[in-house]
């Protein structure tokens, strides 16, 4: 169940049509929403403020909600760009991971098992429409995948709080996965001893760690800036 304008007409966009569409008599005063509903007209319900808010985990104000068919992710393989989640739980967290992710070009990112549910209603609040924007894998053995990719030629760059090359002096061109680990834990011994480099992101005002999100995010985008300058720093 999808709640909201920005992240219903963000998956109308890429898949079409949801399977129903629940509107408000207040939200259709909105012209963006009135146009999204008389797209779907055949499949959409007009219904009061009141009924939605015994339904949506939003408040009722938000006046819109859709349900639709979990989108399923191309086949599993190797892309250029690649995201790896070890264990991290905080819905949240995934979420904002997600938006990251989509927002700097990563092809697919692939959930270990304990991972918080990718498509459970707080992940896809915080995605923004991430989900759709991204292959998204769950479940996977991050060990077996990451075995197969640095055989295939890829570079897997773990995340390390301490310890790593610094992340602004590692190239970072190459077909890679970034590996993220645990809030607490970081990445698994297991996940760690498969990777061709460890990073560490400087922290000159003295924090022990960053917010797993956050992490993520300057790690994608250091990605991002690397492969537009389209060059490595000399070392």
């Amino acid at each position: 169940m999808l709640e909201g304008e920005h992240i219903i007409a963000t998956y109308v966009e890429r898949y079409g049509a949801p399977e129903t569409l629940v509107v408000t008599d207040e939200a259709l005063a909105s012209p963006a929403v009135r146009t999204l509903a008389e797209r779907q007209s055949s499949r959409t319900l007009v219904v009061p403020e009141s009924l939605l808010a015994a339904t949506a985990s939003l408040p009722a104000g938000i006046g819109l909600l859709a349900v639709v068919t979990t989108p399923r992710p191309a086949a599993l393989g190797y892309a250029e760009f690649n995201l790896l989640v070890e264990d991290v739980q905080d819905p949240g967290n995934i979420g904002s991971i997600l938006r990251s992710a989509a927002a700097a070009g990563v092809a697919q990112v692939l959930l270990s098992k304990q991972c918080a549910f990718a498509w459970s209603p707080k992940v896809l609040r915080a995605g923004q429409g991430a989900h759709f924007a991204v292959d998204i894998h769950e479940d996977v053995d991050l060990r077996a995948w990451a075995t197969g990719f640095r055989a295939s030629g890829g570079e897997i760059v773990a995340t390390v709080v301490e310890g790593g090359t610094s992340l602004f002096a590692t190239p970072l061109l190459k077909r890679l996965a970034l590996v993220i680990g645990n809030e607490g834990a970081g990445v698994s011994e297991g996940v760690i001893a498969l990777a061709t480099r460890r990073v560490t992101i400087p922290m000159p005002g003295g924090m022990e760690s960053l917010n797993v999100a956050a992490a993520a995010a300057v790690c994608l985008f250091e990605c991002v800036r690397r492969r537009t300058e389209g060059r490595s720093p000399a070392h």
